[in-house]
């Protein structure tokens, strides 16, 4: 049996092809097009290649094109800066002689400076919630297919919402959704191979977060739903492989685009990461205007 954790940090692991250059590969997916949360962690990754003793503290990414799971992926990072304090490097992923996507990152050396953080929501801890097989089993007879089919694969990264019942009922409810993660296994000690393991999971269910006042979801077959942009901070470090609450809200939705935002804790309640998306979430029955 495959181990997805060991399959992540395989696609994470990039091929060094020139300097500033690099290869990655594709998780495998029944779906053809490119996972996002890959793109964002292999593109991270190739960055933190060619930056030397400082942490990556903030990513912003545009999707620009669907990427083909079947062939791998070549990112070209550009060494835009290394100041006293700070590095900036821009990313191009490639496929095909085409630009897919694009991310900015900038790196800090560790320094201290005033701290505060606001408060976690107050939800059950993972362990009081069913485990990912405990949800299928009780909710599925009332999800449909596409969503039975999400908690039966095995995953890199365990999810235990703290509601399911958004997934079994079109009632529209405030555009809230709280999940824990997790690796389901033990990760390096490397705190890079954690933030981009972050990253990956970052793009996990946040866009679902925009459809919730709707009472939809991204695996409604009658909406059409893409990531166009993506954003991540990281505040403080953390442990992947650790239960972190990923807390999403949806301020805003219109225009076929839904805004969603997202705050990761540790279970003691500290925030570590802060996330920001905006995605396409078409009616598959509108009409699409023409470029």
């Amino acid at each position: 049996m495959s181990d997805p954790v060991a399959e992540l940090l395989t696609t994470l692991d990039l091929e060094t092809l020139e300097l500033n250059l690099f290869r990655g590969r594709s998780d495998y997916t029944a779906w053809q097009r490119v996972f996002g949360g890959q793109v964002i962690g292999q593109a991270l990754m190739a960055a933190c290649r060619t930056v030397e003793n400082r942490m990556p503290h903030s990513l912003h990414g545009y999707f620009i094109l669907p990427g083909d799971s079947k062939l791998p992926i070549v990112y070209e990072v550009e060494r835009v800066r290394d100041g006293r304090s700070f590095s900036t490097r821009r990313v191009k992923a490639i496929q095909r002689g085409q630009t897919i996507f694009t991310l900015s990152a900038s790196f800090q050396s560790e320094e201290g400076g005033f701290e505060h953080f606001v408060p976690m929501p107050d939800v059950p801890m993972p362990e009081d919630l069913p485990s990912g097989d405990q949800t299928g089993v009780q909710v599925a007879p009332r999800m449909p297919p596409s969503v039975q089919q999400y908690f039966a694969r095995k995953r890199p990264i365990e999810l235990r919402p703290v509601d399911v019942t958004r997934y079994v009922s079109r009632e529209p409810r405030d555009p809230v959704f709280r999940m824990w993660i997790r690796a389901t296994a033990p990760l390096p000690d490397d705190p890079i191979i954690h933030r981009c393991v972050l990253a990956y999971a970052s793009d996990i269910a946040l866009l679902d977060s925009a459809l919730v006042a709707h009472g939809r979801s991204v695996f409604d077959p009658e909406i059409q739903a893409a990531s166009l942009d993506h954003a991540l901070w990281f505040h403080r470090p953390f442990k992947a492989d650790e239960w972190l609450l990923y807390a999403h809200d949806s301020p805003s939705s219109g225009g076929a685009r839904g805004f969603s935002r997202g705050s990761v804790f540790t279970r003691d309640g500290v925030l570590v990461a802060s996330v920001a998306q905006e995605g396409l979430i078409r009616p598959r029955t509108a009409k699409v205007p023409a470029d």
